[in-house]
């Protein structure tokens, strides 16, 4: 196992702010790529959100270990110039801002060739740089609305819901980081540099797929669901004497195996269930008559039952189930930061492992500006 990240020699130039962005400097930088987070001089407004930990914010934290801060006020000529003096000697310039405000502080695409001809620009944004949505402000909230997304999400009597995470961020910077993966590799062949870009919309759009694909065919929107599968029944929660189980019985053999173990496998000689299509023409009778059988015994005990038997089934975790659980521990998928004063943060952790070069804290997340002065009094002997 190697000391050094995958990325380790990657030095990437980081504008972004929030979520989005951040995240996948973030994937980045968890790889071992120098990321140098440049601030203005109120720093990220996620400084200042969420839980604090000794007088420092939880949820920036999470967000941007492995990073490092310098101040730079774009719309000072000097620091225009430092900014210029970063890119020619980095691999990537990553933002998030609105299309056209790279440009309007004098860092257009042209421009960034001409500094540095390898250098890869990404830019996550809203709905995409062209067309006349390009210009509209956008969050998180908005692109769940607008991508379908939501539209998909619960069910006729709960209307659209959101996601409880910021999904659309995550993906967008999901994705820009694969992107940037792939122009670096490209790089190694071409020798010059290039344009990545994704947007909150058609992240979550291309999560659509699967669904997609129905109405591709039916010109129809998907039926709502909820938590009952759209082509498959029986599929979803069900009720226990303490609560709920997720069951996930994915063919024919495994539903029959789930009705044998909750000792209902007649019902698949009713005539209103004998095959899938006719489960699912009837499924609130099938799921009515399931809870009513799995409601006499607990959660765990079915737990055990059916997955022992072969049907893949779980406890509905809380998120502190979740992340105190064997699963997490086994993974580990929870880490901690100790920064100074004893400020000691929990964050989850590195979800891809790579056997050779695994993702690593390297470093804690930077107080605003910490390294403006390793930085950019670096670029002033070069210059």
């Amino acid at each position: 196992m190697l000391k050094r990240g995958a990325l380790h020699g990657i030095k990437v130039i980081d504008l972004t702010r929030v979520i989005s962005g951040p995240f996948c400097t973030l994937l980045l930088a968890d790889m071992g790529a120098e990321v140098i987070k440049v601030e203005p001089p109120k720093g990220d407004n996620v400084r200042n959100q969420g839980n604090f930990v000794g007088g420092f914010s939880a949820y920036f934290s999470q967000f941007n270990r492995n990073k490092k801060s310098i101040v730079l006020d774009l719309y000072e000529d000097k620091d225009k110039e430092a900014l210029k003096s970063l890119l020619t000697e980095a691999d990537v310039l990553v933002d998030n801002f609105r299309p056209g405000v790279l440009s309007k502080i004098g860092f257009d695409e042209e421009t960034l060739r001409k500094i540095n001809p390898k250098l890869i620009n990404a830019s996550v944004n809203g709905f995409g740089s062209e067309g006349e949505l390009s210009q509209r402000p956008a969050f998180d909230f908005i692109a769940q609305a607008m991508s379908g997304f939501m539209h998909m999400n619960g069910s006729d009597q709960t209307g659209p819901v959101r996601s409880a995470i910021p999904i659309s961020d995550l993906v967008a910077g999901l994705y820009c980081a694969f992107g940037i993966v792939c122009a670096l590799q490209a790089r190694n062949h071409t020798k010059l540099g290039q344009s990545v870009e994704t947007s909150l919309t058609s992240g979550l759009i291309s999560l659509m797929a699967y669904l997609s694909s129905e109405y591709f065919v039916t010109k129809k929107n998907p039926i709502k669901t909820g938590n009952n599968h759209p082509i498959l029944s029986p599929y979803g929660l069900f009720k226990t004497k303490d609560g709920n189980i997720a069951v996930a019985p994915a063919n024919d053999k495994l539903c029959g195996v789930f009705l044998n173990e909750v000792g209902l496998g007649d019902l698949l000689k009713n005539k209103i269930f004998l095959n899938n299509s006719l489960r699912i023409k009837n499924r609130n009778k099938l799921n009515e008559i399931i809870n009513s059988k799995m409601c006499l015994r607990t959660t765990d005990f079915w737990v055990k039952k059916l997955n022992k038997a072969g049907c893949p089934a779980g406890k509905v975790f809380s998120l502190s189930e979740a992340l105190n659980s064997k699963i997490s521990k086994d993974t580990n998928m929870v880490i901690q930061s100790e920064g100074p004063g004893n400020r000691k943060i929990k964050m989850t952790g590195f979800p891809v492992k790579l056997s050779r070069t695994p993702a690593k804290l390297f470093r804690n997340a930077p107080e605003l500006g910490e390294h403006s002065e390793e930085v950019l009094s670096g670029l002033n002997k070069k210059n």
